[in-house]
């Protein structure tokens, strides 16, 4: 190989390898013919190639699509086979030096080279022949008279059958490696350091097996941006109008590195189920590391304790370990002449994809066509949409209808609603959600007006939405609500008052509508799970995203009230033996409970005053015999300090005698007490476990 022309040498073999390539794409290049985008933030990109026989198709594609390309990538032959389909490594520069004496770095000089192949054999060509094996390479400058240093060359020393020999690198008219397999092994890394240099893509080799022209197709799923969908309403001057004029308009971006030419665009707006997997990288099962048994070397196992062996399982020690299964490979799918994105991209409808349109005329909007889990949006005429560009088309052009009038919701606008109006999608298919911005028009052509913006969400055909734009200054709304309970009903069971009580929520509207302008009015609320509406009548209100909607119709220069009333009933419960004379009370007083029910709770009340008086009287001879005992008490330690047969020793001696009559007294009245309080005590349990 010639030293000085090694870069020339790259070049050769990498344009033999283009040329190579493309002698057998020319007449079955893959070009893109289908484009079909998804809401879903995928998108399906389809090629085509005619063929004839036997070929191999080239398919080059971003590093980072490479995953989902691997994951979805289909190839259809109506009259052959796939033979395989083959995919550099991730890193292919890297593998390609693993299998050879020399890295990437050594081939950035010659000088490079020929110290990285140190001991190589090399023959030098020119005035002076040497041939002998790379010692090293050696850098000196080169020198003006002046002593100024001019540049670089760089010494090689070989050894040769005379001995050690040195040439100036630089001076050499050619230099050839004597081992053929090292010429080879330096072209091959030059071509591979040549393919790597578009890192950020990587090129799918598909080899298809078949007899006779035919076309082919390959088609792939890839993450692709978001198309938005954005409309243009033009309400009408009247108010009373009934149609809007309504354009929709795609806007999409080419993000894939390559031009769209000519191609077939279809626009899908849904909710499909994508993910993506990481099916480009290699993944190693981790293995133990078990040491090198080396002769002599004893390496006990570490003990682990023990224990006996009646403890232990026998059952589970005669199980086996499960293994790991490896699924075997799912069968090709056969070639058909139509394909139907299933599973990711279309959720769990489908989309059959049209067949190759001819050039038609200019359109004026997309052919929309609804499945069942999305809306389709299918371009006629081929579309043409550079690489990083981005493109707004048409998807809608038409007149919808539309009712004009006012939303109120309190959290947006606590005084004034929101003016609005409800579009209504009589087409054939559904609308994509997005933005929307809203004219109005003037009373002479031309003189449209901006009123506002406004958000659309997906509007499925046959169906309605609310599209509010701008703050109603003219009507003013004033909001109150209340919150009252009321007794609806009670039952006594076992010794239990189970009761219902009834939460009302009155919401009080009063709506001042302008002077010259009527409202259409609908008046919104959080909807309370439990509850239900007492007034006005349930039919007439709605419910969207969990919150109700009131219509109400007001007239020019008038002022309405509007009540909105729920309720929920709420069960309680009351022990009536623990219960107290002021929580029974509670209920005797109210009016709006059955007589026959307070009558019972009152005459509870009363056995429960009953009882109270009897426990008092017990208490109160309890009382007056500790306090007998203790005055007792007192006279015999006073009788202890008196003398013997004293007057006052007598007296104290009398008293003493007076007070056991008295205790005696005590102890019937206490026994008496006690037995009339058990009786009421056991008649208040018996009318109450008897309601």
């Amino acid at each position: 190989m010639n030293i000085r022309n090694l870069a020339v040498a790259a070049a050769f073999a990498t344009s033999f390898a283009t040329l190579a390539t493309a002698s057998t794409a020319s007449a079955q290049e893959l070009v893109l013919k289908r484009v079909m985008l998804s809401s879903g933030g995928v998108g399906y990109f389809e090629y085509e190639a005619e063929i004839d026989g036997n070929a191999d198709l080239k398919l080059s594609v971003k590093l980072d699509q490479v995953d989902d390309v691997l994951k979805s990538l289909v190839v259809y032959d109506d009259k052959g086979g796939i033979g395989a389909i083959g995919l550099p490594g991730k890193d292919p520069l890297n593998q390609t030096f693993t299998s050879l004496p020399f890295g990437p770095e050594a081939l950035q000089s010659a000088s490079s080279l020929l110290e990285a192949l140190k001991g190589a054999e090399i023959s030098i060509a020119g005035p002076r022949q040497l041939t002998g094996r790379v010692i090293g390479v050696t850098t000196e400058p080169v020198t003006s008279p002046d002593g100024k240093e001019l540049s670089q060359r760089h010494r090689v020393s070989l050894l040769t059958t005379q001995g050690i020999d040195q040439f100036i690198l630089e001076t050499a008219e050619g230099l050839q490696f004597s081992d053929p397999t090292l010429r080879k092994q330096v072209g091959d890394a030059l071509v591979a350091v040549q393919a790597n240099r578009a890192r950020d893509n990587r090129t799918f080799s598909i080899s298809l097996r078949g007899s006779g022209k035919r076309l082919v197709r390959a088609a792939y799923l890839v993450g692709a941006p978001v198309w938005k969908a954005s409309y243009r309403v033009t309400l009408p001057n009247d108010v009373n109008g009934t149609k809007a004029a309504v354009q929709g308009w795609a806007v999409l971006e080419n993000m894939t590195g390559q031009d769209w030419k000519n191609v077939d665009l279809t626009l899908v707006s849904g909710r499909p189920v994508t993910f993506r997997q990481a099916l480009y990288e290699a993944y190693y099962v981790e293995r133990p590391e078990v040491p090198l048994e080396v002769l002599g070397r004893i390496l006990p196992r570490a003990d682990q304790g023990e224990v006996a062996d009646g403890l232990f399982d026998r059952n589970r020690r005669d199980e086996k370990p499960k293994g790991f299964g490896i699924a075997p490979p799912a069968a090709s799918p056969p070639p058909a002449p139509t394909m139907k994105l299933e599973g990711n991209f279309a959720g769990r409808g489908s989309v059959t994809m049209p067949a190759p349109v001819a050039q038609s005329t200019a359109i004026n909007q997309a052919l929309a066509a609804e499945a069942a889990t999305q809306v389709s949006f299918h371009f006629g005429q081929p579309v043409n949409v550079g690489a990083g560009q981005t493109l707004t088309i048409p998807i809608l052009d038409r007149e919808l209808p539309i009712k004009r009038l006012s939303l109120y919701q309190p959290e947006i606008a606590p005084r004034n609603p929101l003016a609005a109006f409800e579009l209504r999608n009589d087409g054939d298919s559904g609308l994509p959600a997005g933005i929307v911005t809203i004219y109005e028009r003037g009373g002479k052509p031309g003189e449209n007006s901006y009123v506002g913006d406004a958000r659309l969400s997906g509007l499925p055909a046959g169906d309605m939405r609310l599209l509010s734009y701008a703050i109603d200054n003219k009507t003013i709304i004033e909001r109150e609500v209340k919150t009252a309970r009321r007794f609806t009903r009670g039952s006594f069971s076992q010794g239990i008052f189970s009761y219902t009580v009834t939460e009302q929520q009155t919401t009080t509207y009063r709506i001042k509508a302008p002077a010259k302008e009527a409202r259409s009015l609908i008046l919104e609320q959080p909807q309370l799970i439990g509850w239900t509406i007492v007034k006005p009548d349930a039919k007439t209100v709605t419910i969207s995203e969990n919150r109700w909607r009131i219509p109400t119709q007001v007239a020019a220069g008038s002022q309405t009230v509007v009540e909105f009333a729920i309720e929920r009933p709420v069960l309680q419960t009351l022990y009536l033996s623990s219960a107290n004379a002021d929580q029974i009370n509670v209920f005797v007083r109210d009016t709006e409970i059955d007589r026959s029910l307070r009558d019972a709770l009152s005459k509870l009340v009363s056995l429960q005053q009953d009882v109270a008086g009897k426990q008092r009287r017990v208490n109160d001879t309890i009382a007056k015999r500790k306090a007998l005992v203790e005055d007792q008490n007192r006279l015999r330690d006073n009788l202890r300090a008196a003398p013997s047969g004293s007057d006052l020793y007598k007296r104290y001696l009398a008293k003493l005698s007076e007070q056991e009559n008295a205790i005696e007294a005590l102890d019937k009245d206490h026994i008496a007490a006690d037995k009339a309080y058990e009786d009421s005590r056991h008649a208040l349990n018996d009318y109450i476990y008897k309601l």
